[in-house]
């Protein structure tokens, strides 16, 4: 039995217009770029909604079917960097359902294997649940005007809620393809496939949850080739099987040698050097957070320099949402590999002992509590602990990625925000209430500033659960109070 077709434009012909499509990938780490480039040359195949965590960056990844315009609709939990895709999501141009990145992939595995809805901490207490994220903008000239101005013409609907064991939940329904569009490293002529490292992500959950299937592989091997314990997506869920031809691409390249260089280097703007310092207090503290033998998450942005801070004796395993555990350093020149890349899209190396998995099972570890911390950026973080950090309306839509996902279980996962006190415009990023779409409720456990530390007690009703613990070295307490626009208790030490 063989599965091989012989081109990629065949292999996609009868996609009809308006269909479902899935396409694996995670930036640009894993995605089917040889099937992409073959729908983008077929002019029939319009109005797709597309399912993949974001849709690439510039045109390259599903970028490349937004600059053919022919997606109508994107089901994603990133933006990013994707400046295409941001402007022709304000402009009405592209729908968008934002939707959590474990939610996503959850939602495709049930409906890969027959459930038609489950309930989730994740998006509690947010507008994934009560609903109001724009699905879709009027066209900003609709007023004759030819101004940038945001009319909402459609939002997503809100979830229904339920308590399990005192914990709040919502109902998050199954997503059905009618196409998967997956990258596979090695696929035998029957549709076995094998994936490799962070490459696998979304690829085997999609797969089995299409009606048609197509792989296209790196190798296509002859059936019986591959070891029956090494298959991580079984023939049974495989339509057709084409030969990868297009190059891999790397969305960030990041590199050993040029961030030890960076680090070293002082030749930097005045401005540039109070921010570095800024930054390099706040990791430094945030590093005695951790304990050995940790696993934690690092959120994109200022946590990921946390790990260069750990004192000596202090050893943890971090944990990556695109289904890396064991992550290393940044990779030499002869180290780079496309198919290794952190939650940032940066290359990074596997340390011993690491381990690769997709994404659906990343996200269980996520979920289930069995992260032991997680550090994340804010754009606004409340007396109560409510963590804002994935959108500014009107102005700033990257997504929540991961973020919800990953304070979802707080009463296990202990969640560190890291951040600068004040924003670029002098406010406050400690609020007593966030004016802003939150990312969590009631999840943040401790507030590391450039200025002081905050440790956080969610359990309280009464808008008094921060407490002032430690001050940044030159810092007064006047200084804190000036900036910080909640109330905050002195904690054991602290004193005017």
């Amino acid at each position: 039995m063989s599965k091989v077709v012989a081109s990629a434009d065949e292999a996609v012909r009868d996609i009809a217009p308006g269909s479902t499509v899935l396409s694996s990938g995670f930036g640009l780490c894993g995605t089917p770029d040889t099937l992409i480039a073959a729908i983008a040359r077929n002019p029939s195949i319009t109005n797709l909604t597309c399912v993949s965590n974001n849709a690439g960056s510039g045109e390259k990844g599903l970028g490349k079917l937004l600059h053919t315009r022919q997606i109508g609709k994107m089901i994603s939990s990133f933006i990013g960097s994707n400046k295409a895709f941001e402007a022709q999501y304000f402009a009405g141009q592209v729908a968008l359902q934002l939707t959590p990145q474990g939610s996503i992939v959850e939602r495709c595995r049930a409906g890969a294997f027959g459930i038609p809805a489950f309930y989730t901490p994740t998006g509690y207490g947010t507008k994934v649940q009560t609903g109001g994220l724009v699905t879709r903008y009027h066209p900003r000239s609709e007023d004759g005007t030819g101004k940038a101005e945001l009319k909402e013409a459609e939002a997503q609907e809100g979830r229904e809620s339920r308590e399990f064991g005192g914990r709040g939940y919502i109902l998050e329904e199954a997503i059905y393809g009618d196409v998967a569009i997956v990258h596979a490293w090695k696929a035998d002529e029957m549709g076995n496939c094998i994936f490799k490292y962070g490459a696998s992500n979304f690829g085997p959950v999609f797969a089995k949850n299409a009606k048609l299937t197509i792989i296209e592989a790196e190798e296509i091997v002859p059936t019986g080739s591959l070891d029956p314990n090494t298959i991580q997506l079984p023939s049974i869920f495989v339509n057709r099987i084409v030969k990868a031809t297009e190059p891999k691409h790397i969305e960030v390249l990041a590199l050993r040698e040029e961030k030890d260089s960076e680090s070293k280097s002082s030749a930097v703007p005045p401005e540039k050097s109070d921010a570095r310092a800024r930054r390099e207090r706040i990791c430094a503290r945030a590093a005695r957070e951790l304990r050995n033998g940790d696993y934690v998450n690092l959120g994109v942005g200022m946590p990921t320099l946390v790990p260069s801070y750990l004192p000596d004796g202090v050893e943890v395993v971090l944990h990556s949402e695109n289904g890396i555990l064991g992550v290393g350093p940044y990779p030499s020149k002869e180290e780079v590999d496309p198919d290794l890349v952190n939650a940032g899209k940066e290359t990074i190396t596997l340390r011993p002992g690491g381990a690769t998995f997709d994404s659906s099972e990343s996200f269980g570890m996520i979920r289930g509590g069995h992260v032991d911390v997680t550090m994340l950026g804010a754009l606004q973080v409340s007396a109560a602990g409510d963590l804002a950090n994935y959108m500014i309306p009107g102005k700033l839509m990257k997504g929540m990625g991961g973020a919800m996902d990953l304070v979802s279980s707080p009463d296990a996962t202990k969640v560190v925000v890291l951040t600068d006190h004040l924003d670029k415009n002098g406010r406050s990023k400690v609020v007593q209430t966030s004016s802003l779409p939150l990312t969590g409720t009631r999840c943040v456990s401790t507030i590391i500033t450039d200025l002081c530390v905050f440790e956080v007690d969610r359990k309280r009703e009464d808008g008094d659960g921060l407490t002032l613990v430690e001050l940044m070295p030159g810092v007064t307490i006047e200084e804190v109070e000036k900036a910080t626009d909640a109330r905050f208790k002195l904690g054991p030490g602290i004193k005017k």
